[in-house]
């Protein structure tokens, strides 16, 4: 492998991370701080690209790119850096969705504009090497550290309500978090007792615990892994922090929360939850379905009385999220494939849902149904991409919602073991009511007779700032003008990609089939399940997939 590719890994990690400090260090000026970290972003995103176009797909379900930093190397603690497809996906993601981000708050924050882009870009950092981490406690220590970032972001640049929902934010996923450090910790220290020796390796650890654990012991060590992702996801019940949370953050905290951070979650489960308890992933998906179904009515439910727009998405981010789950927990190739590629789906067209709000607030400073309605007569280009990606997020076939979500009912309605059809058929309940409670918000804000809030601006800065022209006292409608140069190209690439994934999915489900097809052949092996379907867990003919799980550690080799 190339020297030069080797030391990208730890360099997407280290850029942002750096580039956030020096942004403390320039002047307050907002263009000159934007300018350089909306350069960082960009440089990181080429730098995932030129991983991306070196990355031997062939070879997918291998961790490519290995890199360590050997002088950190003490009692089995690594910085370990390596990549599949399905971390090289998530981590495009972030990359693709972070200059966004950036582009999109330049007019939002208006004070104290360095701190705000230093945590962003620190937030930035610890996501990729979230994803990228090959040793678990450093993994755990990137997962863990999104929360300080997401916390000063929620609480200095929030709205009413921020002190509160950043309290609440970071007690739940906390708390949560601990309990898992303490499962994988015991992983490493009944390894350590049986081998001599600490390790740290998520390959090794995850195939000890896969082959060598009893299922009493997998079965509570499911449970602390899931104390940790559940919540991140998160699943129902432990989700009543983030509709909060998205309600209070800013723009750019809900775009990274609902676009990346959530995503953390589902690729614990799928990194950790998965292959290091088989049985107890076997014996217990049929609760784990149950309550994912539950949440993906419950909130979609819960969608229909919502007031706020921004309220309303960040529930059905639950509700989306549950069919990632559902997807997951089906065990068979096709429904993690779904489950994948909803995380990346998701991303984009909840995220650019979150930026199309933000840019309202920014005009009207109100997200109320009640004083917004017929917005397509006064800002036709902001229609045209809040109906988009409404579309996108609803499923509508030919756009990027549609793939992921199709996939993960299919692989419930054809789980042998697991779930069923009646899974599928409930969650296909979802998605009715997903489609009446977003068409709705659309036909109530987009269409219909044109509704404009009143302004107040006490200040005098908001009426400079939004376009509003008054009479005495600064009160009177708004002159209301459409998205500018710097919005539309906040947005178009975010269409663009939920157009190409919603037309031509085939090429990253292409790259996903190999990591997928070797977690589902390791859980197949280390519980002795046969299903009926042998293409999805052929042990014998497929010798250059059983190569690469013996060279994870995923499954023992039998030299």
């Amino acid at each position: 492998m190339d020297f030069k590719l080797e030391n990208l890994m730890p360099l997407l990690v280290v850029l942002p991370l750096f580039a956030g400090i020096g942004a403390l260090l320039l002047p307050p000026q907002r263009r000159c701080v934007c300018g350089l970290v909306c350069t960082a972003s960009l440089v990181t995103f080429v730098l995932s690209l030129v991983l991306a176009c070196n990355f031997d797909f062939s070879q997918s379900a291998e961790f490519q790119f290995n890199a360590w930093l050997p002088w950190v190397e003490s009692f089995g603690l690594s910085f370990r850096f390596g990549m599949d497809s399905i971390s090289l996906w998530l981590v495009l993601l972030t990359t693709f969705l972070m200059p966004l981000v950036v582009l999109g708050s330049y007019s939002a924050v208006t004070y104290r504009v360095r701190e705000f882009y230093a945590w962003l870009l620190i937030l930035e950092a610890a996501m990729i090497g979230t994803f990228l981490a090959r040793d678990l406690i450093f993994f755990y220590v990137c997962f863990e550290f999104t929360l300080v970032p997401l916390y000063f972001l929620i609480g200095i640049w929030g709205s009413t309500q921020r002190l509160k929902a950043a309290r609440v934010f970071f007690l739940y996923t906390f708390t949560g978090s601990m309990l898992t450090l303490a499962g994988v910790l015991y992983v490493a220290w009944l390894f350590a007792s049986e081998q001599g020796v600490w390790t740290f390796d998520i390959g090794t650890l995850v195939a000890f615990a896969a082959t060598t654990m009893s299922p009493a012991e997998q079965g509570w060590l499911l449970l602390a892994l899931l104390a940790g992702f559940a919540v991140k996801v998160p699943l129902f019940p432990v989700h009543t922090w983030l509709p909060l949370a998205h309600t209070e953050a800013p723009t750019a905290g809900s775009v990274v929360l609902a676009g990346v951070l959530l995503k953390l979650g589902t690729y614990g489960m799928v990194r950790f939850a998965l292959p290091m308890c088989p049985i107890s992933v076997m014996q217990y998906a049929p609760v784990i379905g149950v309550v994912a179904v539950i949440g993906i009515l419950y909130t979609a439910l819960i969608c229909w009385v919502q007031k706020d727009i921004k309220k309303l998405i960040a529930y059905s981010s639950i509700s989306h999220l549950g069919f990632c789950v559902l997807g997951m927990f089906a065990l068979n190739t096709i429904g993690i494939e779904g489950s994948v590629m909803y995380m990346i789906n998701h991303g984009l067209s909840t995220g650019a849902l979150f930026l199309c709000v933000g840019m309202i607030y920014e005009r009207f400073h109100t997200r109320q149904f009640r004083e917004l309605g017929g917005l397509m007569k006064v800002m036709p280009v902001w229609a045209f991409f809040m109906v988009f990606f409404s579309l996108a997020s609803v499923g509508l076939p030919g756009l990027n919602g549609f793939v992921g979500e199709f996939l993960t009912l299919i692989g419930a309605f054809t789980s042998e073991h697991a779930l069923g059809p009646r899974y599928a058929v409930m969650a296909g309940f979802g998605m009715i009511f997903g489609a009446i409670y977003i068409l709705y918000m659309v036909g109530k804000v987009v269409f219909g007779p044109v509704t404009l809030p009143d302004t107040d601006n006490g200040d005098g800065d908001d009426v400079a700032n939004d376009g509003a022209s008054g009479g005495a006292g600064g009160r009177g409608r708004h002159t209301v003008r459409d998205l500018n140069l710097r919005e539309v190209v906040t947005l178009a690439p975010l269409a663009v990609a939920c157009l190409v994934l919603g037309l031509y999915p085939k090429p990253m489900l292409d790259t996903l089939a190999a990591p997928v097809k070797a977690l589902v052949q390791s859980i197949a092996i280390n519980t002795g399940y046969e299903p009926a379907n042998h293409d999805q867990f052929d042990r014998t003919d497929d010798t250059a997939l059983n190569a690469v799980l013996k060279s994870q550690g995923r499954i023992p080799s039998t030299e």
